[in-house]
């Protein structure tokens, strides 16, 4: 089978499990992130689809914001190219215990389908080698409603995994920040609620963050030795996160 796809990804060590202290995790190296009107575009420009890209653009967004609709309504998706349904999290304590949003959280839930699946074989990894792991954010957690990488709930923890993001240094540029995507507001932790500060995880109460987006930034002096970096080090997450 051709290969029609090239994926390149760098090798990090892996502080996420305690059994082989000598293995490592790949990550893979986006480009970018594409949104509707790109990849609408791209399919008209490089894919050579018979409607314009303004066209294909309004009709997914027609598709994506029913499908949203009738997930809010109980139903399951199956696109083929991937598979929807919404989940509850938390635990009900009787037979009789209603839903408290305050101890039950909504999620949808999305995975690959059979056809997106189909396309693996056509993909060729290239391992770039071993990245410089100076910093690195693998993961974070919302303990509140279970996501990773995902949601944030204010007023509740959030663990935040990997390597050498550790808060440490009189600079006053460090820290914890929330920094929300569409105005640029950096929001940070305050000290008292940063609850674990290790070399792998932290653990912070997160901000009174409004709706929105944001990217997570540790900055720190730390240097994993017994001296501190001269300045500090920024280490962001790659993955956009969410207030509802």
């Amino acid at each position: 089978m051709p290969i029609l796809h090239k994926i390149k990804a760098y090798l990090y060590d892996n502080f996420l499990t305690k059994d082989n202290p000598n293995d490592f995790i790949a990550r893979t190296v986006s480009e970018r992130s594409l949104n509707v009107k790109q990849i609408c575009e791209a399919a008209v420009n490089r894919g050579g689809a018979d409607v314009t890209a303004a066209a294909m653009e309004h009709a997914t967004e027609l598709f994506l914001k029913e499908m949203a609709y009738q997930l809010c309504d109980g139903y399951s998706i199956n696109t083929g190219y991937f598979t929807a349904g919404t989940l509850i999290r938390g635990v009900f304590d009787s037979p009789s215990e209603t839903f408290n949003s305050d101890k039950h959280t909504i999620l949808f839930q999305f995975n690959q389908g059979e056809k997106l699946r189909a396309e693996i074989p056509n993909i060729e990894i290239n391992i770039l080698g071993v990245a410089d792991s100076s910093s690195i954010i693998l993961q974070v957690t919302d303990v509140k409603s279970g996501t990773v990488n995902d949601l944030l709930t204010p007023g509740k923890n959030l663990k935040i995994s990997g390597n050498k993001i550790k808060i440490a240094g009189e600079n006053p540029a460090n820290g914890i920040f929330f920094v929300n995507t569409s105005t640029s507001t950096r929001t940070q932790v305050e000290i008292n609620d940063i609850v674990t500060n290790n070399p792998s995880e932290l653990i912070v109460v997160i901000p009174d963050l409004q709706p929105g987006t944001y990217q997570l930034e540790v900055v720190t002096q730390y240097s994993g030795g017994s001296n501190l970096l001269k300045e500090p080090r920024t280490t962001e997450l790659k993955k956009e996160l969410t207030v509802e």
